[in-house]
């Protein structure tokens, strides 16, 4: 009875903590510079973090600047995301030894300004949708659409139709003659 309880108990916490893994999203305004940092896993939740943290440095900025090594996760909370920082101004940065892969790629085609000394990963995603379920209901009516957002970027929108011919569970680094030619550079 007790080893059943404790192995409940661990299932359970192990669940809770899966469900709420959400992007490290910090927003900090230094000497004219406002700077958005977005590591780990984009997940339903991370458009407020941002939003908050981009209220609580109000005022004009020299420059913005976002800077990307996230693994993706839930594409329409960053389309979310990346709309945001395309109307707040934000130019985007994949730094020296970071990653950008998955849905992190909806991020970088928001940027003004695009510099990438890291990496760019195309991964599909799991879902034919383009997101589970659950993410999708936690953004109501809006519709899916990664062609649309991309051109609405300025972005190739023939960039959706390669994510989805990346094989389920592999990622395929773009390399710098691709980044330029889907302008994500």
């Amino acid at each position: 009875m007790i080893v059943q309880r404790l192995r409940f108990a661990l299932i359970a916490t192990t669940l809770f903590t899966a469900l709420n893994v959400q992007a490290q999203v910090e927003v900090e305004a230094n000497a004219g510079l406002l700077a958005a940092k977005i590591s780990e896993e984009i997940a339903p939740g991370d458009y407020e973090k941002l939003l908050q943290g981009l209220r609580a440095n109000p005022g004009k900025h020299k420059r913005k600047v976002v800077l990307l090594d996230s693994i993706g996760g839930s594409a329409p909370e960053a389309i979310r995301m990346g709309r945001l920082l395309r109307e707040t101004g934000f130019e985007a940065l994949v730094p020296s030894g970071g990653m950008c892969q998955g849905s992190c790629i909806y991020l970088l085609a928001a940027g003004t300004k695009r510099t990438i000394n890291g990496h760019v990963a195309l991964r599909r995603p799991p879902f034919p949708a383009g997101d589970s379920a659950l993410a999708q209901t936690a953004h109501g009516s809006q519709p899916f659409s990664p062609a649309r957002y991309f051109r609405d970027m300025g972005v190739d929108v023939s960039l959706a139709e390669e994510i989805y011919q990346v094989a389920p569970g592999r990622l395929r680094l773009l390399s710098k003659d691709e980044l330029v030619r889907y302008r994500l550079k």
